[in-house]
Protein backbone atom coordinates (compact mmCIF):
# COMPACT_ATOMS: atom_id res chain seq x y z
CA UNK A 1 0.00 0.00 0.00
CA UNK A 2 1.75 3.42 -1.04
CA UNK A 3 -0.09 6.61 0.06
CA UNK A 4 1.15 9.69 -2.30
CA UNK A 5 0.94 13.30 -0.70
CA UNK A 6 3.21 15.65 0.98
CA UNK A 7 3.77 15.64 4.63
CA UNK A 8 2.31 19.44 5.69
CA UNK A 9 -1.02 18.62 4.06
CA UNK A 10 -3.61 18.39 6.50
CA UNK A 11 -5.65 15.92 4.59
CA UNK A 12 -2.72 13.50 3.83
CA UNK A 13 -1.79 13.58 7.94
CA UNK A 14 -5.23 12.18 8.43
CA UNK A 15 -4.92 9.52 5.95
CA UNK A 16 -1.27 9.12 7.91
CA UNK A 17 -2.91 8.88 11.28
CA UNK A 18 -5.69 6.73 10.34
CA UNK A 19 -3.31 4.58 8.52
CA UNK A 20 -1.12 3.96 12.12
CA UNK A 21 -3.93 4.03 14.13
CA UNK A 22 -5.46 1.05 12.69
CA UNK A 23 -2.30 -0.79 12.31
CA UNK A 24 -1.71 -1.09 8.44
CA UNK A 25 1.52 -0.80 7.04
CA UNK A 26 1.87 1.77 4.30
CA UNK A 27 4.97 3.23 2.11
CA UNK A 28 4.84 7.23 1.54
CA UNK A 29 5.46 9.22 -1.30
CA UNK A 30 6.51 12.38 -0.73
CA UNK A 31 6.19 13.93 -4.18
CA UNK A 32 7.31 17.29 -3.42
CA UNK A 33 10.50 15.49 -3.15
CA UNK A 34 10.58 12.81 -4.89
CA UNK A 35 8.79 14.06 -7.75
CA UNK A 36 6.11 12.11 -9.58
CA UNK A 37 6.51 10.42 -12.91
CA UNK A 38 4.26 11.03 -16.48
CA UNK A 39 4.17 7.56 -15.93
CA UNK A 40 2.22 7.45 -12.71
CA UNK A 41 -0.08 10.20 -13.84
CA UNK A 42 -1.38 8.26 -16.58
CA UNK A 43 -1.79 5.17 -14.97
CA UNK A 44 -3.80 7.55 -12.01
CA UNK A 45 -5.44 8.77 -15.31
CA UNK A 46 -7.02 5.37 -16.46
CA UNK A 47 -7.66 4.54 -12.93
CA UNK A 48 -9.88 7.76 -11.98
CA UNK A 49 -9.50 10.41 -14.48
CA UNK A 50 -7.48 13.33 -14.88
CA UNK A 51 -10.32 15.45 -13.47
CA UNK A 52 -10.70 13.56 -10.61
CA UNK A 53 -6.65 13.79 -9.63
CA UNK A 54 -5.89 17.68 -10.64
CA UNK A 55 -7.60 19.82 -7.74
CA UNK A 56 -8.64 23.01 -8.68
CA UNK A 57 -9.88 24.25 -5.29
CA UNK A 58 -5.87 24.19 -4.50
CA UNK A 59 -3.94 27.34 -3.87
CA UNK A 60 -1.77 25.69 -7.00
CA UNK A 61 -4.62 26.13 -9.19
CA UNK A 62 -5.46 29.80 -8.00
CA UNK A 63 -1.93 30.90 -8.44
CA UNK A 64 -2.11 29.98 -12.22
CA UNK A 65 -3.48 32.58 -14.78
CA UNK A 66 -6.24 32.03 -16.31
CA UNK A 67 -4.95 31.42 -19.76
CA UNK A 68 -3.26 28.66 -17.92
CA UNK A 69 -6.23 27.10 -16.43
CA UNK A 70 -8.08 27.64 -19.78
CA UNK A 71 -5.17 25.89 -21.67
CA UNK A 72 -6.27 22.42 -19.66
CA UNK A 73 -9.09 20.38 -21.56
CA UNK A 74 -7.41 17.07 -21.94
CA UNK A 75 -5.12 14.21 -20.15
CA UNK A 76 -2.04 15.32 -21.60
CA UNK A 77 -2.56 19.54 -20.94
CA UNK A 78 -3.54 18.64 -17.21
CA UNK A 79 -0.41 15.77 -16.66
CA UNK A 80 1.88 19.08 -18.24
CA UNK A 81 0.83 21.42 -15.71
CA UNK A 82 0.71 18.32 -12.79
CA UNK A 83 4.27 17.55 -13.97
CA UNK A 84 5.25 21.40 -13.46
CA UNK A 85 2.97 22.20 -10.17
CA UNK A 86 2.68 18.87 -8.17
CA UNK A 87 1.03 20.43 -5.30
CA UNK A 88 -1.69 20.41 -7.77
CA UNK A 89 -2.27 16.69 -7.32
CA UNK A 90 -5.16 15.87 -5.06
CA UNK A 91 -3.89 14.24 -1.73
CA UNK A 92 -3.80 11.80 -0.45
CA UNK A 93 -4.31 9.10 -3.31
CA UNK A 94 -3.82 6.01 -1.89
CA UNK A 95 -2.43 2.59 -4.23
CA UNK A 96 -3.59 -0.74 -3.01
CA UNK A 97 -3.70 -3.68 -5.18
CA UNK A 98 -4.01 -2.33 -8.33
CA UNK A 99 -6.69 0.16 -7.52
CA UNK A 100 -6.39 4.42 -6.70
CA UNK A 101 -8.02 5.96 -3.95
CA UNK A 102 -8.78 9.80 -4.76
CA UNK A 103 -8.81 11.50 -1.17
CA UNK A 104 -9.41 10.62 2.51
CA UNK A 105 -12.45 8.66 3.18
CA UNK A 106 -12.19 6.77 6.42
CA UNK A 107 -14.81 4.05 5.38
CA UNK A 108 -13.38 3.72 2.38
CA UNK A 109 -9.93 3.37 3.97
CA UNK A 110 -11.34 1.07 6.37
CA UNK A 111 -12.64 -1.44 3.22
CA UNK A 112 -9.25 -1.76 2.20
CA UNK A 113 -7.91 -2.39 5.34
CA UNK A 114 -9.75 -5.12 5.86
CA UNK A 115 -8.72 -6.73 2.16
CA UNK A 116 -12.52 -5.95 1.27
Amino acid sequence: MTLYGIPNCDTTKKAMGWLKKNNIPFEFHNYKEAGISEAKLKEWDKKAGWENILNKRSATWRSLSAAQQESIKDRDSAIAVMLEHNSIIKRPLLEYKGKLLVGFDEKEYGRWGSGK
